[in-house]
């Protein structure tokens, strides 16, 4: 087996799962989180749902210290369910899920930069979904993927380094900003608590937590690259520290918000967030100073499932799942650097379709996430003979189910719209594609 470099740390691979779950959304989609659910929904919505990934979190845990392999979910099948068919299926799934944020932070990146430089909403070139594309953020965003592209060719390490100066930088900097919110704020701005009924309400938010917290279990994909002295144990802290902090982040942004001003008056706003602390503080700095922080959290988004995405890609040619070229690794840098020209070259196709894809992206990339976690789940209670364990694995498949079926389920609140199913289905149609890129041999080996 080809060999990654092996040089991270416990502190990298929490600031890779974090990074990976935490991006703009709290700066971008505020409204749509507030319209589905209201303040005490959407923070009820992200509470529980970050609550009940704890037992994903502790199969994953598992589940990478046993099997330390950049496939994740692909190897775990694999070894429990010896089928060919459901690894790539789940894998193939599990890459959706990071890389549709990779596009999704590279439209964000122009629609920050023109709030602060409104000079920057010209020339557009096109419309997509009833709004324009500007070449400004398409410059952006290009810059962005280059940018990550060139830094995570170079080598892990230094990825790695960029990834924990700006994840701690970020948790700081919100910190101040929420503090400074809660000191001009008001508790009258919380009425109405919820938007709908309070059951709907958090039902619609607690549908979208899988797409926000999906990150944590990337730590299992850099798993190869772990310092030689690395604790196994670890990985399990890493992921339970992520998905723990992303809880705090989401649910104290939402109050801080809510707290800030009244939100109804706030919906339909761009940024809200920003919008709701300039409010509070009555001064435009608090705006530019929220947009940098933003800036800084979307590029360690970003940068995190790039990871993910190309590590979980590269395994996939390793395996000779698709074209074994996909595996191939730099003979100076120890890095997939196919995976990651191929990464970089999809989301930039990807974010030519613009502001549109960023609501229907948080949708697919739920189910997608949740699928995934079902599969890992599957395959620990297949493995593991102890009850207590098998226990854990049935709460994790029991809620990853529910995960994927409220967005399924036709006859529940927020299910996929057409769009959504479109976009699952060509998902769907481009990995049965890409499998015929895998040698004749490997395919046929395949079980029938």
């Amino acid at each position: 087996m080809t060999q990654l470099a092996r040089k991270l740390r416990i502190t990298d691979y929490f600031s890779l799962g974090w990074g990976a779950m935490i991006g703009v959304g709290w700066l971008v989609v505020m409204d749509d989180w507030l319209a589905r659910g209201g303040p005490l929904g959407a923070l009820l919505g992200f509470a529980l749902g970050g609550a009940l990934l704890l037992p994903i979190g502790y199969v994953y845990g598992q589940l990478v210290a046993a099997m330390p392999d950049a496939a994740g979910e692909v190897a775990y099948t694999a070894r429990a369910f010896a089928s060919t068919r459901v690894s790539y299926a789940t894998g193939w799934m599990m890459l959706l899920a990071y890389f549709i944020v990779c596009p999704w932070e590279a439209v964000a990146i122009g629609k920050i930069a023109a709030f602060i430089f409104p000079a920057l909403d010209r020339y557009a070139l096109y419309r997509m979904g009833g709004r324009p594309v500007y070449l400004p953020h398409l410059a952006f965003g290009l810059a962005l993927i280059v940018a990550v592209g060139a830094l995570n060719y170079r080598g892990i390490r230094s990825s790695a380094t960029f990834q924990n100066w700006i994840t701690f930088s970020v948790l700081a900097l919100c910190a101040l900003f929420v503090g400074l919110g809660g000191a001009h704020g008001s508790r009258a701005n919380f009425p109405p608590l919820f938007s709908h009924s309070p059951f709907l309400s958090v039902l619609l938010v607690l549908q979208i937590v899988p797409y926000f917290m999906t990150g944590f279990e990337a730590v299992g994909k850099a798993s190869e690259e772990a310092m030689q002295e690395f604790r196994a144990r670890d990985f399990l802290r890493a992921m339970w520290a992520a998905i723990l902090v992303g809880i705090l982040f989401y649910t104290a942004m939402v109050a801080a918000v809510a707290y800030a001003a009244p939100w109804r008056s706030l919906i339909g706003e761009s940024f809200v967030t920003a919008v709701a602390f300039e409010r509070a503080v009555g001064a435009r700095w608090i705006v530019n100073f929220i947009l940098g922080v933003a800036l800084l959290a979307l590029l360690k988004c970003f940068n995190a499932n790039f990871v993910a995405a190309t590590r979980l890609l590269f395994a996939l040619g390793r395996r000779s799942l698709i074209a074994p070229g996909t595996g191939a690794i730099h003979a100076v840098n120890r890095t997939p650097y196919v995976a990651v020209g191929l990464v970089a070259l999809a989301t930039a196709l990807a974010m030519l379709l613009g502001q549109a894809i960023l609501v229907p992206i948080t949708e697919v990339g739920s189910v997608a996430a949740a699928l995934g976690w079902l599969a890992a789940c599957a395959s620990w209670y297949r493995i593991r003979a102890s009850a207590g364990q098998r226990l854990v694995a049935a709460a994790g498949i029991l809620i990853a189910t529910t995960l994927v079926l409220m967005k399924l389920l036709p006859f529940v609140p927020g299910h996929f719209s057409a769009y959504e199913w479109v976009a699952l289905l060509c998902w769907i149609a481009l990995g049965a594609a890409l499998r015929f890129t895998a040698p004749a041999q490997a395919r046929a080996a395949a079980e029938p």
